[in-house]
């Protein structure tokens, strides 16, 4: 029986975008907030926002953001109940939410355990096939290219293949296979990578799904027992394996499939005895209309924005509910969303090469009007340092259905968002928003890769000389009319 405790500080172990939206919901809730920064943040937008903030350390992640011993004598110093890692850093640490358990405070997040078993990609799958959900055809533990062939031969497997790191995400140590002679390259690359990023370099091979659609059901469960869905996203647009537009619902999936796929995230969460906000990450392969579990999420997600709009629910208080040891106040059949809701992701690149962009950000114009939803991590004057994730805004629309959420983004982002100082993804979101296989629905994983050429021939610039060549006019205006009634 989970009893209930009261939160009335919480630090939030992140920074930017993440950091100030947990910081809105915590305003509703009267929840007081204590901010963490490095020094180059200690002007962030973040920092401002929060009731208290403690500089934590130099630039470097594993000397601020990543130092555990840091941020939880922090916590206990400030006299904080919870800590809210929000997404990246150390949102799924299993040894950090132990840590933070172990100062007998709050994690708000699912429990350690669970977020340690989820991290193991092997383990996860392993646990996901226990509980009857389709897996994508593979071999656990490879240790060798003939292991690879082997396997191919015995399960009649054909190219492409994935040679992924079992304790990966985020697309590091994933290289796609074509042929029998990239195989020991393919192998040792994805070796070294998992290695370097992750610190641990088991590796697993999985059939590669052609096309794939990326699908993802948000799981809401509470100390009870009690799991609902909130629903799915698609996720499908994605850059090197990292997504940069997320819709809800799914343009790819009919009712029935919903269902299932819904139904099925649930089973999963229940098997692992789930709660707080989770996502059950599926590919589905759209020529058999099969979808395949690819891993849980045991975190707050990116895009936990769209589920919001289209269910009208805010994901980031019930995890505070949830912590606190409330039970779920509604159950599935009180859940339906009605609305049809976009984000992008606005990341400070370069549109052409994705290089990152960072500066000060000297002109900032946020997009306003109906159906418009904001998350942002910065403003107008502020700095984007060079040691963080690229993300700077995240940028929603809503709308009755998807071509009305189309619209709204077409406005948002062609009309409304304006950055200047630094570069953004922005005008390839645009063209990709705009494209026809797109709003047709009709796009995979690979969408960008196939149609890069198309999309950036598609940028149209804007420049300061456009601002100089309008004032140029309203001069010459106003020298060739004389002085106007309205002046």
């Amino acid at each position: 029986m989970a009893l209930e405790q009261d939160i009335r500080k919480v630090l939030i172990a992140n920074r930017g975008v993440p950091a100030v939206r947990i910081m809105n919901t915590c305003r509703d809730k009267k929840i007081k907030t204590v901010a963490i920064y490095s020094t180059p943040d200690r002007l962030a937008y973040h920092v401002f926002l929060a009731d208290e903030a403690v500089h934590i350390g130099e630039a470097p992640p594993l000397d601020s953001y990543l130092n555990m011993e840091k941020i939880i004598k922090a916590a206990t110093e400030k006299k904080c109940q919870a800590i809210h890692p929000g997404w990246g850093f150390l949102a799924e640490n299993p040894a950090f939410a132990e840590m933070v358990e172990s100062a007998g405070l709050i994690w708000v997040g699912p429990p350690p355990q669970v977020i340690r078993l989820m991290g193991d990609k092997i383990r996860a799958k392993k646990i996901a096939q226990k509980a009857n959900v389709p897996t994508i055809p593979g071999m656990l533990n490879v240790q060798s290219p003939e292991d690879i062939l082997k396997w191919m031969r015995e399960e009649e497997v054909i190219f492409p293949i994935l040679i992924k790191a079992a304790a990966g995400g985020g697309g590091k140590g994933m290289v796609r296979v074509d042929s029998a002679e990239e195989i020991p390259v393919a192998f040792e690359r994805a070796r070294s990578e998992a290695k370097k990023a992750f610190g641990d370099d088991t590796l697993l091979v999985e059939k590669y799904i052609e096309k794939g659609r990326h699908i993802e059901v948000q799981i809401l469960g509470d100390k009870f027992g009690n799991v609902v869905h909130l629903f799915e996203r698609e996720c499908t647009i994605q850059r090197r394996n990292q997504k940069i537009l997320e819709e809800a619902p799914s343009p790819s999936i009919d009712d029935n499939l919903r269902q299932e796929i819904c139904f099925t995230a649930v089973r999963l969460a229940r098997e692992l005895g789930y709660y707080s906000a989770g996502t059950v990450e599926f590919l589905l392969d759209p020529k058999t209309r099969k979808f395949y579990f690819l891993e849980v999420n045991t975190r707050l997600q990116v895009e936990h924005g769209v589920t919001e709009l289209i269910t009208g629910l805010d994901i980031v208080s019930l995890m505070f509910d949830i912590a606190q040891g409330k039970k779920l106040p509604f159950t599935q059949e009180d859940i339906y969303p009605n609305r049809h809701a976009i984000e992008v992701r606005i990341n400070a690149e370069d549109p052409r090469t994705f290089n990152p962009s960072f500066g000060t950000i000297t002109r900032l114009e946020i997009p306003l009007g109906p159906g418009i939803r904001v998350a942002s991590g910065v403003y107008e004057g502020a700095d984007v340092p060079p040691y963080y994730d690229s993300l700077i805004m995240l940028l929603m629309s809503a709308g009755a259905d998807r071509t009305e959420a189309l619209r709204v983004m077409d406005r948002a982002l062609s009309r409304g968002l304006r950055v200047e100082g630094i570069k953004t993804i922005a005008p390839l979101l645009l063209s990709i928003i705009r494209h026809p296989k797109f709003i047709e629905g009709n796009f995979s994983t690979r969408f960008i890769e196939e149609y890069y050429q198309e999309l950036i021939s598609a940028f149209r610039e804007k420049t300061s000389d456009d601002e100089a060549l309008k004032i140029a006019q309203y001069v010459a205006e106003i020298s060739a009319l004389g002085p106007q009634p309205w002046m």
